[in-house]
């Protein structure tokens, strides 16, 4: 099938270290699927490198070349990390566990962080993922890509805002600056300005795509579960709900305006030339992602990133089964969580309708 009768997509890649791996695995799948023409991409830390790396392999090779340097993306960062104390402890490797938690240098390293800045410890601001950035991407080729628009998220420091960085203006600063952990790393600077990681105050961002492409399919690649029946209690899992709770509240803020954005649509009847009615997907493995604690996102052995890849490319195996004749027809995910409680709109509390996405 040809590019001009598959289906444009968007796609919005959710951030979380190692677990982008599992993006990884997802990507790869939706790149063999002919029936998706990517149109644009979003994304946030490990999302962001993931879109990177898409948006180059289409520009100089198609499909392969982009699935083919996810690979290598991965690959480096793997061997990067090689010497890194940060690895599993054996019995945690006995009993089968990616999480760091039983790991020394990983107990110490967590109190460190918390006690001393990196600007103290770290005053040259060295940063390992600054050359696997810098010697695995073209950013030639991703600023001049045509077919493909790129939007990537950070958090502006003194002010609070999110910034999205668009072509041209895409770089290995831009890239660090959407993975830039505070208690890890120094800020990063550009034009003036100091950028945290994007995860707070987009992860990923949606209305980018909405607002910029001409695709009608939006799919949310998520790494975070949403939701955990238990209650966390350990000092650990506590840690670990805090972690993904932060991570998610931009994505829940931005899935609000998006239903309400359908509802002004469906009921106000607007114009579609003015307010576009997006087809809603998302693609998560929930109930295998909350059996990896926080911790494990700093687990980079390829061992894990080939794990999280497979679990990535079976996930997507079924959604498409289920779901792939519905790519721009209809949305799949239909978020009305994000109405319940308190943030149900006043014009709703009394109606039995359900919220529209």
């Amino acid at each position: 099938m040809s590019d001009e009768k598959s289906t444009p997509v968007d796609l919005a890649l959710q951030g979380g270290g190692a677990h982008g791996a599992f993006t990884w695995g997802v990507l790869d799948r939706l790149l063999e699927d002919d029936r998706i023409k990517i149109d644009g991409l979003s994304g946030t830390s490990a999302g962001a490198m993931n879109a990177c790396a898409v948006v180059e392999g289409l520009a100089l090779g198609g499909r392969e070349a982009a699935r083919e340097k996810l690979r290598t993306y991965w690959k480096a960062v793997s061997e990067a990390s090689r010497f890194s104390p940060l690895r599993r402890s054996y019995i945690d490797r006995m009993m089968g566990r990616w999480s760091l938690t039983g790991s020394p240098s990983f107990l110490w390293s967590k109190n460190f962080f918390r006690n001393f800045s990196p600007y103290t410890m770290n005053p040259f601001g060295l940063n390992p993922l600054r050359d696997v950035v810098a010697n695995t991407f073209d950013f030639e080729a991703i600023n001049n890509c045509q077919s493909v628009k790129l939007f990537l998220a950070a958090t502006n420091v003194r002010t609070g805002r999110p910034k999205i960085f668009r072509q041209p203006d895409i770089s290995v600063d831009t890239v660090l600056a959407s993975a830039c952990l505070p208690f890890m790393s120094h800020t990063v600077e550009i034009d003036g300005e100091a950028y945290w990681d994007g995860g707070y105050m987009g992860n990923p961002p949606l209305f980018p795509l909405v607002d910029e492409t001409k695709a009608r399919d939006l799919i949310i690649i998520r790494i975070n579960p949403l939701e955990r029946p238990e209650i966390p209690k350990t000092a650990f899992e506590i840690d670990d709900r805090l972690n993904e709770i932060t991570f998610n509240a931009s994505l829940f803020k931005e899935l609000r305006s998006l239903a309400f954005l359908a509802e002004m649509i469906h009921e106000e009847g607007l114009e579609r030339e003015a307010y576009r009615d997006t087809h809603l997907h998302s693609i998560a493995a929930d109930d295998e992602m909350r059996q990896l604690g926080a911790s494990s996102k700093l687990n980079a052995e390829w061992e894990f990133f080939e794990f999280l890849h497979d679990l990535g490319r079976r996930t997507t195996e079924n959604w498409l089964a289920q779901n792939g004749t519905k790519l721009g027809i209809e949305s799949t995910f239909r978020p009305s969580f994000v109405f319940e409680e308190s943030l149900q709109p006043a014009h709703l509390q009394d109606s039995k309708r359900k919220p529209r996405t």
